[in-house]
């Protein structure tokens, strides 16, 4: 018996301190995840706690007898600013592209209101939509006030209507996608086999009455989706009524916000005191390792 104790002992785990490093690593993630969480919801919180953590950072080391702890403040790095400056010309080009873009939303929004008064003729009873959104403007308008049930041919009122969408359009450049639309009843003519054919050959009849008006035929582009994007169910006749349109997107994404840079953090920022300094030497490695 005391043989096989002696042999335990001599084969006992002396690597059982990784576990608790494996704990502590673990840890320390969990907690710059939550410092990060912070400041990116409530910068109030992360300024607190980044404060806090300024006060508690701090190193210990023991005298040469091994029992008297002495505490220190850890040196404050110098006070640089995380992130490049920008420059008066920079500035003036951001500001510059701001107001261009400014610009063109206003042109788009009154593009908008000028398609909404030439389709009023065609408004009646709710059977044009137009909406504008971020990537520009969408005009539904419903079959029934363009075409007769199972044609392809523009009616003289939908003709009169859409010539005047076509000079609203022609001056822009932005590109126009025409999408034809229908229910799904089945369609059996010599002319139109399905609705596949049906609601291409009616976007094409409206790209034809575009590029009679004088917008740029590589502006546009026809689609038909036939029954295969409804916005209502085909289970009812009101229902399929709405399914049977024409829509019109006008592509404009000069009204798209641009992306925002990140924010560098200012010299007085606590959370400085815990991050380690940027050196010149570290960036030409970086790049030197880049090059390799």
């Amino acid at each position: 018996m005391a043989r096989r104790r002696k042999e335990a002992e001599e084969h006992e785990n002396h690597e059982r301190w990784l576990v608790s490093y494996a704990d502590f690593i673990t840890l320390l993630f969990a907690f710059f995840v939550v410092m990060y969480s912070l400041s990116s919801i409530n910068e109030g919180k992360y300024r607190v706690l980044s404060d806090s953590i300024v006060q508690a950072f701090r190193s210990v080391s023991v005298n040469d007898s091994g029992r008297q702890m002495i505490v220190q403040d850890l040196p404050m790095p110098s006070k640089t600013m995380i992130g490049p400056k920008k420059t008066d010309a920079e500035r003036k080009a951001e500001a510059a592209k701001k107001a261009e873009r400014e610009k063109a939303a206003r042109r788009v929004r009154d593009m908008a209101d000028e398609i909404r008064r030439v389709l009023q003729p065609l408004a009646d009873g709710g059977q044009v939509s137009v909406t504008e959104g971020a990537f520009g403007i969408k005009v539904e308008i419903n079959a029934e006030v363009l075409f007769q049930p199972g044609e392809a041919d523009l009616g003289q009122t939908a003709v009169d209507a859409l010539d005047a969408v076509a000079q609203v359009l022609a001056p822009a450049e932005f590109p126009i996608v025409i999408e034809g639309h229908t229910d799904n009843v089945p369609i059996n003519t010599y002319r139109f086999p399905s609705n596949w054919e049906l609601s291409a050959v009616r976007a094409s009849s409206v790209v034809r009455l575009f590029v009679a008006n004088g917008v740029e035929p590589g502006r546009l582009t026809a689609a038909g989706y036939g029954d295969q994007r409804p916005v209502a169910s085909n289970l009812s006749a009101e229902g399929r009524a709405q399914n049977r349109r024409v829509t019109l997107l006008m592509e404009s994404t000069l009204v798209e916000e641009d992306v925002p840079e990140p924010v560098p953090l200012r010299e007085d920022d606590a959370i400085q005191s815990i991050l380690p300094p940027v050196s010149a030497n570290m960036s030409s490695g970086m790049i030197d390792r880049q090059e390799m």
